[in-house]
């Protein structure tokens, strides 16, 4: 009995060490949440305590890391990256900026609104999939970054959650576990009233105070590469069938070209300059464009590209080295000092030969040639937006004519397969939400198909996978098995109703509320529900109150998971996405988990009658 003691005591240490260095941020996520699982392994190495099933061995403490809420979290990150590689959203979220005129507010708020509609009567954790990357691409559209929206997301479903009995597996599970050891029977809309009182108040703090408390965030590439709009020098050929045939300039300017300043049309011998009045565009013309890295690569991911990657340096060129749309790299190379391609245009330098890469477009600070690409002569200093295979990109490390820039590097969307792409996620939703296929089999299944059928390949899929993500995940439950184990979440409990009695049952109600929020954010909601559900109902009977109000506020509070990314699944699904940290959930998540304690403090004594 010393020995399990002795145990529970340096579980609640590990636990409490590591929530401490998870909020520091001084030492990396793997490395606290590995060390955490070390340190459980060898507490109960040295100390050996029994379950009642047996020893607690080192499996039980790795098993957390083939959890099937953790691979479904995992696969369904890859499922999001297939939909992001393949821009298959961009069109409806085009489409809902252009219906709100780029007003954020108007775009995003009726969507989370949606979201937590459909929480109430689906699994929130389908919903959250499903929203989550529409909301990223109306994000991106804006030129705003994902964190300000993704946050929101999940929070809203969670609210959404709590107000029937099937928005969220721990209502069911308090609800059945009441059953069983009281005589209270809890219906579909049991707690809708009080429970949509709490999801107003909460989501008014959600979708218009919350925002404000969230900093952008930027993966690494974003933050070097940025959206500064620099431009580079490009050009389009206009052959026979090419999308831009017979298109007409519109004051002076092409309506298709609208991401792109067209700088000259060069006809033959002569050279067009803007303004273009009435000017048509025919096959054998060539568009001289000032444009973006992006304009650009959106031009060739096109499903009918109008830029191509023979258009290049070396039109003449058909080897069938260049990459096809469906497996392009761009990336971005400076042209070296003594490098053999200065003084030389594109098609002298032979780069395409060389290399197997197209140069798309050229930039040059210190001034934009108004010429045609092939016509300008490089200089040590140029950067040249080169597209290629992944292999011919990588190739480029060792071009001594050429610094490649590698973060930089990036594969240009694959768009001829959004349509597949679409199909494939709209089914893994659906199957989740109806049911007809575990939420695990349905995620494994589509991470399968979006691979399988070409929307990304293996490299981009192990690029989806967050390893902070996995490693926290995996460390919390080992967490959990130490407490079960040594009977820590036991002991919190039963102290908990010996401090509480003789209090009055609002007071009583709302330090319960406050006791089980806080737990719920560092063991999953569905375990702190579980174990506290027979402790509520004998609660409920030692002040001779009704249980229903008890097993109600167990089960908003369970679900009160926003302080923490470990304490719903949904935190999870936008950690990544949306590239938070762990204190950006406590930031943002403790004030709207305290809206709600005090909410439900002030309301459940009138709502019950206590």
């Amino acid at each position: 009995m010393q020995s399990v003691d002795m145990a529970m005591a340096l579980t609640f240490l590990v636990i409490a060490s590591s929530v401490v260095l998870y909020a520091l941020e001084r030492y990396a996520i793997e490395i606290v949440a590995l060390g955490s699982v070390v340190a459980f392994i060898v507490i109960f190495t040295v100390l050996p305590v029994d379950n009642g099933s047996g020893m607690i061995t080192p499996a039980d403490f790795l098993a957390g890391f083939a959890n099937p809420a953790l691979i479904t979290v995992i696969c369904l990150l890859i499922i999001g990256q297939a939909l992001f590689q393949t821009d298959a959203l961009e069109g409806p979220a085009k489409a809902m900026v252009r219906w709100t005129r780029g007003r954020s507010y108007l775009a995003t708020v009726p969507i989370l609104c949606t979201v937590g509609v459909l929480s109430a009567f689906l699994n929130n954790t389908p919903v959250v999939v499903m929203f989550l990357p529409i909301l990223s691409a109306v994000a991106a559209t804006m030129g705003h970054s994902p964190s300000r929206v993704l946050m929101p997301l999940s929070f809203v479903a969670i609210l959404g959650g709590m107000t029937t009995m099937i928005g969220s597996s721990t209502n069911l599970l308090v609800s059945n576990y009441a059953a069983q050891v009281s005589d209270l029977r809890l219906g579909f809309f049991s707690f809708t009233p009080i429970g949509l009182i709490l999801a107003a108040a909460g989501s008014l703090y959600v979708l218009f105070v919350m925002p404000r408390f969230l900093q952008p965030r930027k993966t690494m590439a974003d933050e070097i590469q940025g959206v500064s709009g620099k431009q580079f020098i490009a050009q389009i050929a206009i052959t026979y069938g090419h999308p831009l045939v017979g298109v007409e300039s519109v004051s002076g300017m092409f309506p298709a070209l609208k991401d792109m300043t067209v700088r000259l049309v060069q006809r033959g011998e002569k050279p067009i300059l803007p303004p273009f009045e009435n000017l048509v565009l025919k096959p054998g013309d060539t568009v001289i464009v000032a444009a973006t890295r992006t304009a650009l690569a959106n031009a060739l991911s096109r499903r009918q590209p109008i830029m191509d990657t023979e258009a290049g340096s070396d039109p003449d060129a058909a080897d069938g080295n260049a990459a096809t749309p469906g497996s392009m790299t761009l990336a971005e190379v400076v042209v070296a000092p003594a490098s053999r391609l200065m003084g030389r245009t594109l098609p002298q330098s032979g780069f395409h030969t060389d290399t197997g890469c197209v140069v798309m477009g050229i930039q040059r600070r210190s001034r934009m040639p108004r010429m045609a690409m092939n016509d300008i002569r490089l200089e040590a200093g140029d950067v040249l937006l080169v597209a290629g295979g992944a292999e011919a990109i990588a190739r480029l490390r060792g071009n001594r004519d050429v610094l490649l820039l590698d973060w930089s590097t990036a594969e240009v969307p694959r768009r001829l397969y959004a349509p597949r792409a679409l199909i494939i996620f709209a089914s893994v939703v659906a199957l989740s939400a109806t049911g007809l296929v575990p939420i695990v089999a349905a995620a494994v299944t589509g991470t399968f198909a979006m691979i399988a059928s070409g929307c990304l390949n293996i490299r981009q899929a192990m690029r989806a996978i967050d390893s902070r993500i996995y490693m926290l995940v995996g460390a919390s439950l080992a967490g959990a098995v130490a407490l079960d184990a040594t009977g820590g979440a036991n002991a919190v409990a039963t102290a908990l109703v010996h401090v509480l009695q003789g209090q009055a049952p609002a007071v009583i109600l709302s330090v319960l509320y406050f006791c089980v929020m806080v737990l719920t954010n560092f063991l999953s909601n569905n375990a702190a529900a579980v174990l506290f559900t027979p402790i509520v109902v004998n609660m409920a009977e030692q002040v001779g109150q009704p249980p229903e109000a008890f097993v109600v506020c167990l089960i908003f509070a369970a679900n009160s998971s926003f302080a923490t990314p470990i304490g719903y699944q949904t935190n999870l699904i936008v950690m990544g996405p949306g590239h938070y940290r762990f204190t950006d959930f406590f930031r943002a998540g403790v004030p709207l988990a305290l809206i709600l304690w005090l909410t439900f403090s002030l309301v459940a004594p009138w709502y019950y009658g206590l």
